[in-house]
């Protein structure tokens, strides 16, 4: 079990890869729904400095928010691929 949060806005695109690529490695998440409002993602921006999503968090190895879905797939990739 991982302690895996992602920070999403819904019909967002980029928050669809990631979220379907830890749906594809089996991982077990929690998703936070963030406001439409850049100026309302107070919670993500403490995270990880910006209001842009996806965002992931994976205490577990040291992930306090990253961004970008590209970052994001790849580490997942190489930090959970081989498990999957």
């Amino acid at each position: 079990m991982t302690n895996i949060e992602v920070y999403v806005l819904s019909g967002c695109p980029f928050c669809a890869k990631v979220t379907k690529k830890l749906d594809d490695l089996g991982l077990e998440y929690v998703t936070h729904e963030v406001p439409a409002s850049h100026s309302e993602r107070t919670e993500v921006e403490e995270i990880s400095g910006q209001t842009g999503v996806p965002v992931l968090v994976d205490p577990d190895n040291g992930i306090e928010g990253m961004p970008e879905s590209s970052d994001i797939v790849e580490y997942l990739e190489e930090t959970y691929g081989q498990a999957a």
